[in-house]
């Protein structure tokens, strides 16, 4: 393959916003045309703050930062799923309504779903379109949200007669940029976009990851891991800071456990693997 073809092929994945077509079985057995924007990445390398709690000698540590490689490209919602989806699963009988009262904008976000709704959303999607879709781990999340990524809000103090200064150190932290609860959900793009062509990262949403909360106690000599746990009944959501919540919480206010002032709104976005015609054109480069 010449250069020139690379280039021209690489430039037209990474170029952001790609409407895609779906075809969705709606109730009453009519189809209905579903255009759902896509964003396609190309692989690339990430360092970031791995999630979960680390522990050293039974007190907190900084989360360790490591590199991490996407070695295939990465299909990502550009914007997170809306009320208008949501609804389709729940009128089809494969979601659970959601825990939001308040009227918002059917092109909204969808709020007040639990990292169980987001999941069975994803089944009922990846059944109805015949694609694969799913929630994406939270270092595709973070690769995807580029600079708009703020992972752990990290205290500095290592006090060892009172580790809590670590925790309150990563309070007054987030305290300290001055943001202010923002609970009505808005409609979609009013974050705007990131570097990446991907819209409303780190807005007044919080996005559900598949990535379980892991309690990891690091070697006293610092030679790496001594044991880790991971629980799979919490999971790591990201949004303007990192937070961990139990799956069955649909409410950040309500239960959970995040560091500094707790998540206004739960929603997600999803991925899609790679198949049909994209498929395809990633296997002729080599990188499928």
């Amino acid at each position: 393959m010449s250069l020139s073809i690379l280039k021209l092929v690489s430039v037209a994945m990474a170029a952001a916003t790609v409407p895609v077509g779906l075809s969705i079985q709606a109730v009453g057995g009519h189809r209905q045309s579903d255009p759902v924007a896509m964003t396609t990445l190309l692989p690339g390398a990430i360092t970031y703050p791995m999630p979960g709690e680390f522990l050293k000698g039974g007190r907190p540590q900084g989360n360790p930062r490591l590199e991490r490689q996407l070695d295939k490209p990465l299909e990502i919602m550009t914007y997170q799923v809306s009320v208008g989806d949501y609804a389709a699963c729940v009128a089809a009988g494969g979601c659970q309504p959601p825990q939001e009262t308040r009227a918002v904008p059917s092109d909204a976000p969808v709020t007040g779903v639990s990292y169980l709704d987001a999941d069975a959303y994803a089944r009922w999607y990846s059944e109805v379109t015949g694609d694969h879709w799913r929630l994406p781990s939270d270092e595709e999340w973070a690769f995807a949200a580029a600079e708009r990524f703020a992972g752990e809000f990290e205290g500095v103090e290592d006090d060892a007669n009172n580790p809590a200064r670590r925790w309150l150190t990563s309070y007054k932290a987030e305290v300290e940029l001055k943001i202010k609860p923002d609970p009505l959900p808005r409609s979609r793009g009013s974050f705007g976009v990131n570097s990446r062509g991907l819209a409303d990262f780190s807005g007044n949403v919080w996005e559900w990851t598949s990535t379980c909360y892991v309690r990891t106690t690091l070697a006293a000599d610092g030679s790496g891991v001594a044991s880790s746990v991971d629980n799979c009944g919490v999971h790591v959501l990201e949004g303007r800071h990192r937070a961990y919540m139990s799956n069955f919480v649909s409410d950040g206010k309500s239960g959970g456990c995040a560091v500094g002032t707790p998540p206004d709104n739960l929603g997600f976005r999803l991925i899609r693997d790679h198949a049909g015609w994209a498929n395809q054109i990633f296997s002729w480069l080599g990188i499928a």
